[in-house]
C-alpha cells in the first residue's frame, strides 16, 4: 500500500483549501470517464458531454494528451498541482493563477510526467514541446463552458464541506477526519496516512505542507509539489456531494412557501445551517428563520453533534413531504 510518514509540524500546518482548477479536473476526469456518481452530475454530465465529445473529435491530439495524462493509478503531476494555501487574510488562487503555473510547465517535464502516467515511452505523436499548452486549452475549456457558470454555488458547497471535515477534526482528531476522505485512505497511527491500496513506496513528507482539496464530482487523487506541498482531492460525501437542489413537491411549495419547502426537503438527512445555506442557495438569515418556523411546527428536531447543531425532519416531516410529493 501507499502510505506517507508525516510529522506532527506538518499535521499542525495542514490547510482545507477550495481550489477552481481542482474542481475543473475533476469536471474533466467525469467528462473522460463519461460516468456520473449522483443526480446533479449525472444532469451536469448530460449537458456537457456531447460539446466535450465534438472539442475531442475537433482537436484529436489534444484528446489524447488528457487520456495518457489521465491513467488508472496515476494522473501527470504537472497537471494536478498540489493548491496552494493563500497566505493569512488574503484571497485564494484564482482558476487563471492555477492554470498559468500548468501552462508554464518545462517541456522536459511534461514529458516525463507523461511517460510515468502511461507507463512505457512517448509515442511520437506525444513527444513535443507544447503538451502542457494543449492541456491547459482544454482545462480552460471546461472551466469557462462548464464549471465557472456554476462555481459560487459549487464553491459553497465545497465550503461547506470544509467546515463539516474541520468539526470532525475538533471531535475525533485526525484519524476521524481523515479515514475514509477518499477509497483506500486512511490513518494508521504512528504519524502514518494511508493515500491508497497501491503497493508504493512510502513517502517522508519532512518539513512539506500538507493540504486537503475537496471537489463535488465523485473522484479523487493526491499530488504534490515537490519538496514544499503535499496535496490530497478528495470527493464531498453525502447531501453536499449533490449540488444540484432536491424536487420541491408543487402542492408543499404552496402550502408552505417554496423556500421553506426547499429546506424541508432537504432535511431528509441531518445537516448543518452552513451546510443548508450551500445547498439552497439562500442567505444564512433566511435558512434560519426557515428552520425556526419549521421547528416551532414540529416538522423538524435539532440535535448537537459537537460543535455542530443537526437539523433533521420528524415523522411528522417526513409525513408531509411524502403527502405532498
Amino acid at each position: 500500500m501507499g502510505w506517507w510518514q508525516i510529522s506532527t509540524d506538518t499535521l499542525a500546518s495542514s490547510r482545507f483549501v477550495v481550489s477552481p482548477l481542482a474542481e475543473t479536473l475533476a469536471s474533466l476526469r467525469t467528462l473522460e470517464r463519461a460516468a456520473a456518481a449522483h443526480p446533479r452530475e449525472r444532469a451536469w454530465l448530460e449537458r456537457w458531454l456531447p460539446d466535450y465529445r465534438r472539442l475531442q473529435a475537433d482537436d484529436p491530439l489534444a484528446a489524447r494528451i488528457v487520456r495518457a495524462a489521465f491513467t488508472p493509478r496515476w494522473s501527470a503531476d504537472f497537471l494536478t498541482p498540489a493548491p496552494v494555501p493563500p497566505p493569512a487574510g488574503q484571497e485564494p488562487d484564482t482558476f487563471e493563477r492555477e492554470l498559468a503555473r500548468v501552462r508554464a510547465t518545462p517541456p522536459e517535464v511534461a514529458r516525463a510526467d507523461l511517460v510515468r502516467s502511461l507507463g512505457r515511452p512517448l509515442p511520437a505523436t506525444l513527444d513535443r514541446d507544447d503538451l502542457a499548452r494543449r492541456s491547459a486549452d482544454v482545462l480552460e475549456w471546461v472551466w469557462t463552458r462548464a464549471v465557472e457558470p456554476e462555481w459560487p454555488a459549487r464553491r459553497r458547497v465545497l465550503e461547506a464541506d470544509v467546515i463539516a471535515r474541520a468539526a470532525q477534526l475538533s471531535r475525533g482528531g485526525w484519524a476521524q477526519a481523515l479515514d475514509g476522505m477518499r477509497p483506500g485512505m486512511r490513518w494508521l497511527g504512528e504519524s502514518r496516512l494511508q493515500i491508497n491500496t497501491y503497493d508504493n513506496p512510502p513517502r517522508e513528507l519532512g518539513g512539506a505542507r500538507l493540504v486537503f482539496t475537496p471537489v463535488t464530482a465523485d473522484v479523487g487523487w493526491v499530488c504534490w509539489d515537490i519538496p514544499y506541498r503535499y496535496g490530497v482531492v478528495y470527493p464531498c460525501t453525502g447531501a453536499l456531494a449533490d449540488t444540484g437542489r432536491a424536487p420541491v413537491p408543487q402542492a408543499l411549495g404552496t402550502l408552505i412557501g417554496p423556500a421553506r419547502a426547499g429546506v424541508l426537503v432537504l432535511l431528509a438527512s441531518p445537516l448543518t445551517t452552513t451546510q443548508l445555506t450551500a445547498l439552497t442557495g439562500q442567505g444564512l438569515g433566511s435558512v434560519g428563520r426557515h428552520l425556526r418556523v419549521l421547528l416551532d411546527a414540529g416538522l423538524v428536531r435539532r440535535r448537537r453533534d459537537g460543535r455542530s447543531v443537526l437539523y433533521f425532519r420528524t415523522p411528522a416531516g417526513d409525513g408531509l413531504v411524502s403527502a405532498a410529493g
